[in-house]
């Protein structure tokens, strides 16, 4: 044991604790057992160690990666009663879904030292795993998403801006330092590379096209149980809707040009989604059904549009993969049939500083939505702007 406590304060030892995620102030950390979950890439690690250095008492506190060596030879399970015997209230486990059969011993553990504390993360993908323990009475369970524009903006600028709700942002209080800086050019910036917390490493866009291959080729085929040639097809699948977003599905297309059953299809589309890789945009329910169909099919957020399109990514993509991003984060969106989305009720029509009002004459509670302006007028906003929700 004593090499896991050697690994974590060398890990505690180099987290910053200068900017933290937004998803921090919402979790109840002091539930018994928490599971934060999120694509690969998003900053669940750093968080834990974060909250770990600034809020817990290190010798109660013990913080470990799943896939560590010790766990060849010794089990989660039986590392928790150690921990446990000898004075430990906060146990943390990152990258569970790299510990087999981990959900069973987490349950164990839950069960077995009720004045222990748990906290997983783990990949977006683990609700595909099958069988195993049923922790859904147990746990509390967070999603984490990508940088928000206004969380780019304090990295990149030291700045301390908050957040604002959504009825906030459409009264136009969003408030920026325009003394220092321009919104729109680091828009630009964050469009292109500034989604994922390690946006300012060095060979960025090597290292997102690097995670988005071990999404489709590890991730995803590990939970869903898929042979090979079912994980290449699924590849090719992302790519060919890279190329097409947004994309409205054409399953007897798609069948015929990538060889895939229309019956799988869907699950392809789902476990992409579940994955972090694409947003599933459907039609607003009828009736008693939760959801309708899927309307649209975009990327989960226009980073990856730079680095799986074979062209610079359409503009128009760009503003509605972005708007769809941020707003899925907090809110119920789904397709409108009178203009790009509806939110909470609201229409919105997305565009740029040319868009007009026409497509919003039907609607009760319609907004443009423009991604070249820097300020409201009335009900025509900022695109940016939508980036200070979270």
């Amino acid at each position: 044991m004593e090499s896991l406590y050697r690994t974590f304060r060398i890990q505690l030892a180099n987290t910053s604790t200068a900017f933290v995620r937004y998803l921090h102030d919402k979790i109840a950390w002091e539930s018994r057992l928490v599971a934060i979950l999120g694509a690969r890439g998003v900053g669940k690690t750093t968080m834990l160690l974060q909250h770990i250095k600034l809020y817990d008492k290190l010798e109660e506190s013990l913080f470990v990666f799943a896939d560590d060596l010790y766990f060849s030879t010794h089990r989660l399970v039986d590392l928790a009663h150690t921990f446990y015997k000898n004075g430990g209230k906060r146990l943390y486990v990152d990258e569970i879904h790299k510990y087999k059969g981990w959900s069973v011993e987490i349950k164990n553990i839950y069960d077995q030292l009720p004045g222990l504390q748990v906290v997983y993360t783990g990949s977006s993908v683990l609700d595909l795993e099958r069988g195993g323990g049923d922790l859904s009475r147990r746990k509390v369970e967070y999603r984490m998403a990508g940088l928000s524009f206004r969380e780019f903006l304090n990295i990149e600028k030291g700045w301390n801006l908050p957040t604002y709700t959504l009825d906030e942002v459409l009264a136009g209080k969003v408030e920026f330092p325009y003394e220092e800086a321009r919104p729109l050019q680091l828009f630009k910036a964050y469009l292109s590379s500034g989604y994922y917390p390690f946006y300012n490493e060095p060979e960025y866009a090597l290292r997102l096209r690097s995670l988005i291959n071990q999404m489709v080729e590890t991730d995803i085929p590990m939970f869903a149980e898929m042979p090979v040639a079912s994980s290449s097809k699924l590849k090719k699948l992302l790519y060919v809707l890279a190329q097409s977003v947004p994309f409205k599905p054409n399953y007897a297309k798609l069948e015929r040009d990538l060889d895939i059953s229309r019956n799988t299809l869907p699950d392809y589309m789902t476990y992409l989604e579940k994955a972090g890789l694409i947003n599933l945009l459907r039609e607003k329910a009828k009736g008693i059904k939760l959801l309708e169909k899927v309307e649209k099919v975009y990327l989960n957020n226009p980073n990856l549009s730079f680095a799986l399109s074979e062209a610079t990514p359409d503009i128009g993509n760009l503003r509605e993969t972005i708007f769809f991003a941020w707003l899925r984060v907090g809110h119920f969106i789904t397709s409108s049939s009178i203009s790009d989305f509806e939110v909470d009720g609201k229409t919105f029509e997305i565009g740029g500083k040319n868009k007009s009002k026409r497509q919003l004459a039907e609607a009760s509670d319609g907004y443009v939505v423009k991604d070249d302006i820097e300020y409201p007028y009335l009900r025509t906003l900022p695109l940016w702007t939508f980036g200070f929700l979270y």
